[in-house]
């Protein structure tokens, strides 16, 4: 994190929208995290969508979404989790990808309802996260239902998908690197920048190439492969906010968008866990990668219009979610 830059970065084919707050925030630990808030130019406020970044992803990623938003009359709020994007990072290497604990996570996300979304943004709140941003909401959902009024969670990162060694040898290792002081041990070799053919979470070049150049333009921005003990965090996160008795608590009409052709997060996972979320239902987007919202348009769109007609609650006529869409 560097005070030199400045709190929002432009790059030619991304330009930041305009009518917008930036800074900072303390949350737990006194982690200094970036947070912006991007106001439509709608003279009434339609609510305000506060927008979870998964993993490894950064405000400027999102600045095409946002825009999407703010014009149709709604506010984006959004923050960089501890440890990424411009937000404090947590090791003395910069792209060191770790966590302490999941925990830490949630705290982020209620200190920044409670201290910028609460006092500065417009009712009523929605929620949209992506990936790990998912995991974490799912994870606090039973404690948000008097301060978020939906929530739509794209390819919630429930569980591992395409792996070479079983979730339960994963946990086991992980959890023993952690106990024999190499938690902090990256998972894998820092492979970037990686070509267009390899990548695995969308298939839209443009945008693919997009977020490649911002992160070779601002390699502060950017994570290495995940620690050991982030791994291991968040697959007892995974294992907890998918049992029956976590589900059951949640209030908050929810609706799960998975995506159909998803090499990171298993999609019959996010179908079987619609099937029993009492709170929410699940669609899936044939045919689309990981990153729903980086995807090609022909994905894109139709993720984007399941989002609309759920959100903000005065779009639906009853508070049930989006009908199932199919596309490819």
């Amino acid at each position: 994190m560097s005070d030199d830059l400045p709190l929002l970065i432009e790059m030619d084919g991304n330009p930041v929208p305009g009518n917008h707050v930036a800074g900072w925030f303390e949350s737990v630990g006194g982690k200094r995290l970036r947070y912006a808030i991007f106001r439509s130019d709608i003279p009434v406020a339609r609510g305000t969508v506060v927008l979870l970044q998964g993993r490894n992803e950064c405000i400027e990623k999102y600045f095409e979404t946002i825009r999407h938003f703010t014009d149709r009359g709604l506010w984006v709020a959004t923050f960089d989790w501890r440890g990424q994007g411009l937000s404090e990072r947590l090791s003395k290497n910069p792209r060191g990808g770790d966590v302490r604990r999941f925990a830490d996570f949630e705290s982020d996300l209620s200190v920044f309802l409670e201290t910028i979304v609460l006092p500065d943004a417009r009712l009523p709140f929605c929620l949209v996260a992506h990936s790990m941003g998912a995991l974490v909401a799912l994870s606090m959902a039973p404690r948000l239902a008097n301060r978020i009024e939906r929530m739509v969670l794209l390819a919630p990162f429930i569980e591992l998908s395409n792996q070479l060694v079983s979730t339960w040898s994963i946990r086991l290792i992980t959890r023993l690197l952690r106990m024999t002081g190499f938690g902090r041990l990256a998972s894998g070799r820092d492979r970037f920048p990686v070509p267009f053919a390899d990548n695995l979470l969308t298939s839209d070049i443009d945008r693919f190439t997009r977020n490649q150049a911002l992160h070779m333009a601002h390699p502060e921005l950017r994570l290495a492969p995940p620690s050991a003990r982030w791994i291991n965090e968040m697959l007892a996160a995974m294992d907890r906010v998918t049992r029956f008795e976590h589900l059951d608590q949640i209030k908050v009409p929810t609706v799960l968008i998975g995506a159909g052709d998803d090499k990171i997060v298993a999609p019959q996972a996010i179908e079987s866990l619609g099937n029993r979320f009492r709170a929410g239902r699940a669609i899936m987007v044939d045919g689309a990668r990981h990153e729903l919202l980086q995807e090609a348009d022909r994905y894109r769109i139709p993720t984007l219009a399941a989002i609309d007609a759920f959100i903000p609650p005065d779009q639906a006529a009853e508070p049930t979610p989006a009908p199932e869409i199919k596309t490819g």
